[in-house]
């Protein structure tokens, strides 16, 4: 996987639509960016899109990462802003790319939900309710709270989220149920802070979320968990686009990374 140079991700970006301030819509006084991360994901980005409520989220971007089927034509006809990029930047920079976007364009929260329809977006209600209510920064999505669900989960991932949750307890102190899950809403504010640096190369594949995860708890900011849904399709059982061990390998190591001083 080649990066693209920050220059030319920021150009991108900043050539990309975006509704002005004025024009946002509001949830409870804060505008609201959903971020899906997309690479071939035609058929199933669609629904994921129109499944996002509008009453509560203003703008759903999509960032298409050098997709070679119909996966950005199918996210704007489901009224998504679409981010090209012309090669793929992994699940890390396409995120990486709709958060920067948001923090550019003054959007108030960025939630990041799965491009290929397995989050239900209606759960972002409740947990945009969470961060208002108590005042957090940040909040984790967990398949494993009560009243969290997981659909069509696998023995592999069901082994490899307590594991990894187990560790980021132990190496972290924050007792986070489900720290591998990608559905997560925060305060783009958090963006700002040079202690946190989303734009190294070793964060393109899976290791951007739990980074910035690892990253908000140890540097104290307010960090809670509410319970989601998540469901794999019976098309992609086997860990969809995720290589097993190559994959786990790259959601694991910024545990040790971070843990350890390796990367800052």
């Amino acid at each position: 996987m080649k990066a693209l140079p920050k220059e030319a991700i920021l150009s991108i970006i900043a050539e990309t639509p975006f509704t002005p301030k004025a024009e946002r819509i509001l949830y409870r006084g804060r505008s609201i960016l959903v971020v899906m991360p997309c690479w071939n994901e035609e058929g199933k980005v669609g629904p994921g899109v129109s499944a996002v409520p509008r009453d509560l989220v203003d703008t759903v971007c999509v960032v298409n990462n050098g997709s070679s089927d119909r996966t950005a034509e199918e996210a704007k006809a489901a009224g998504a802003t679409v981010i090209a990029h012309p090669i793929n930047q992994g699940a890390g920079g396409g995120i990486r790319s709709g958060l920067f976007y948001g923090r550019k364009n003054g959007f108030d929260l960025l939630a990041v939900l799965a491009g290929d329809n397995q989050d239900d977006p209606e759960d972002l209600r409740h947990v945009a309710d969470k961060l208002i209510d108590e005042n957090l920064d940040y909040v984790q999505g967990s398949r494993w709270m009560k009243d969290g669900q997981r659909i069509n989960m696998t023995t592999s991932r069901k082994a490899l989220t307590w594991i990894y949750s187990f560790l980021f307890a132990k190496f972290f102190g924050v007792p986070i149920s489900d720290a591998t899950n990608g559905f997560r809403l925060f305060k783009a504010e958090i963006l700002d802070d040079k202690r946190i640096d989303l734009w190294q190369d070793w964060l393109l594949a899976y290791e951007l979320e739990p980074y910035l995860l690892i990253k908000t708890c140890k540097l104290g900011y307010k960090v809670g968990q509410a319970p989601v849904k998540k469901i794999y399709h019976n098309d992609m059982q086997d860990n969809t686009k995720m290589v097993p061990f190559k994959s786990w390998w790259s959601i694991l190591r910024p545990l040790f990374f971070l843990k350890f001083g390796i990367k800052k």
